[in-house]
């Protein structure tokens, strides 16, 4: 499992969860699950990114939870879900549909937001039962559904092969991270923050990033270095907005913009001027605000329920 340093204190600080549940996937991996904010809320399920936990999604937790119950898990072999042999597009949707099986009752109806690897997560699940049975609304941030390697522009050189097999040894690198040092938080914030990133916001995210197992990072790097999920955009048949950074360097604009493209029902695409790949770090109100107005749209809390 990861060492878990995320910041202890401030807006990224995680807060403690009403309550914690394991929810079991089809092959037997178990997963680490928090729910906040009061039961009877409208739901709001949160899945996280590539070498994140549900310490990422901290201000939004912060934030929605007073007046949503919010559901956020750590994919398997980050946080506090151990790690699996088994790692694929088709193992992430097993575990969005045990998350929604396992917190969910029948009918009842969620906004689901992934950032990077997590809306991939949702891309990956568009078509399972759980799935459309439960969401009610999506948001997908910084993310893309193929040609990740080919797109990025973390390399600095023109686009071509050298580019794109640089790209893709650094994405399936299995080697250490190491502590959160000075050069480590300017190469990450390099690679995936905007110019304008504030330190706090760049501690935040070197902390969580560093904390997650290199062979977690290797496996799931080596998934997104051949990730193909066109059909599972075609699929995602509900109500779907996207926000991407014009500044990110892992899944550029142009993932943002083809997304927009080719979903069935997309209800707006927010460019955010300047930020980067971690959107709801960088801009926790932009993003918190397009998921309130997802439930507000889309969800509907029972009389009685």
């Amino acid at each position: 499992m990861s060492r878990l340093t995320h910041v202890a204190s401030g807006p990224y600080a995680p807060p403690v969860p009403a309550r914690t549940l394991t929810a079991v996937s089809a092959d037997g991996a178990r997963l680490h699950v928090e729910v906040h904010g009061p039961e009877k809320a409208p739901v709001v399920v949160l899945a996280h990114g590539w070498t994140c936990s549900t310490a990422f999604w901290a201000a939004q937790i912060r934030d929605l939870s007073a007046d949503h119950r919010v559901i956020a898990y750590d994919q398997r072999g980050h946080g506090r879900s151990p790690s699996s042999p088994a790692c694929s597009t088709e193992t992430l949707a097993d575990d969005l549909e045990a998350v929604l099986l396992a917190t969910l009752a029948p009918g009842e109806k969620a906004v689901v937001a992934g950032h990077s690897m997590g809306g991939m997560t949702v891309m990956a699940a568009s078509a399972r039962p759980a799935f459309r049975a439960h969401a009610a609304a999506v948001l997908l941030c910084s993310t893309g559904s193929s040609r990740l390697v080919a797109e990025s522009t973390v390399v600095p050189f023109r686009a071509g092969r050298l580019r794109t097999w640089l790209t893709g040894r650094i994405l399936g690198s299995s080697a250490p991270l190491g502590p959160v040092t000075p050069l480590a938080r300017r190469v990450l914030k390099y690679a995936t923050m905007g110019a304008g990133s504030a330190p706090h916001m760049v501690e935040a995210c070197a902390r969580i990033v560093h904390a997650c197992p290199r062979r977690a990072r290797h496996a799931w790097g080596k998934v997104l270095s051949a990730l193909d999920l066109d059909h599972g955009v075609r699929e995602l048949r509900v109500p779907t907005a996207v926000i991407a950074g014009t500044a990110d360097r892992l899944t550029p604009p142009v993932h943002a913009r083809s997304l927009a493209a080719e979903l069935p029902l997309c209800v707006g695409l927010t460019e955010l001027p300047g930020l980067g790949h971690m959107t709801p770090v960088e801009a926790p109100e932009a993003v918190s605000s397009r998921i309130r107005s997802l439930v507000t749209t889309y969800t509907q809390v029972k009389e009685g329920a």
